[in-house]
């Protein structure tokens, strides 16, 4: 058998899996709301606009940083997307101006027209990461080298704001396998100021079930006993 070629650098796959979560999570969570309790209300409609704010921000950086490298060497590839970017961008719009009146007069058709709406979103923002993971990332890989990848990953995450990493990482840890959020942290503790990551470690211990928060401690450690 020829030997496997070494997976290339993806700028998509551990954030997208953080965006999955988050769809998924606060769909079942407005699907799941009981119109007539306040708090319970509040708490969902507050994680939806979390989840809005996030998607707003998630296509600014692709707008941004991935589709003019793209673009400067795969002319008209990223324009479908950047259309549905677009849409996106109204959707959350609407869906923001949805849940204020839900949340000023709510009852149970209002709280599932909602659930319905922001489930068309999800759906559709399913199949638009599905298409930049596959079209995307091909024409990413044909045109670039992994270090031009890592330098456009790298300008992204200078451009994320302490707050808004928080945000992203309250996804993306649950939502990555073990091996990815071991190299994650074990990058960060080597780049990042202690008190930084030890900020991160809080995080991952509050949002990760039992058994993963101690495969990734045994990862740390072991990292720790090898240097």
């Amino acid at each position: 058998m020829p030997p496997t070629a070494a997976p290339r650098f993806d700028l998509y796959a551990v954030i997208h899996k953080a965006m999955r979560l988050a769809l998924a999570d606060t769909l079942g969570r407005i699907g799941s709301v009981d119109a007539a309790e306040p708090g319970p209300r509040r708490e969902a409609l507050a994680q939806l606009r979390s989840l809005l704010d996030l998607c707003r921000s998630h296509v600014d950086k692709e707008e941004r940083y991935v589709h003019p490298a793209i673009e400067a060497r795969c002319p008209g590839v990223a324009r479908r997307i950047a259309d549905e970017h677009v849409e996106h961008l109204a959707a959350i719009n609407a869906l923001e101006a949805e849940a204020v009146a839900f949340q000023c007069a709510p009852d149970a058709a209002s709280a599932f027209r909602l659930y319905r709406h922001l489930a068309a979103f999800v759906a559709e923002n399913l199949e638009h990461m599905e298409v930049e993971e596959t079209v995307h990332n091909a024409a990413l890989w044909a045109a670039y080298s992994d270090a031009e990848l890592l330098r456009v990953h790298e300008a992204i995450l200078a451009s994320i704001g302490p707050d808004d990493l928080a945000q992203v990482l309250h996804w993306m840890l649950p939502a990555m396998n073990p091996g990815e959020r071991a190299g994650m942290l074990l990058g960060m503790r080597a780049q990042a100021p202690a008190p930084a990551f030890e900020g991160v470690l809080q995080l991952a211990r509050r949002r990760l079930a039992g058994g993963d928060w101690a495969k990734l401690e045994r990862a740390l450690e072991t990292e720790a006993i090898a240097a």
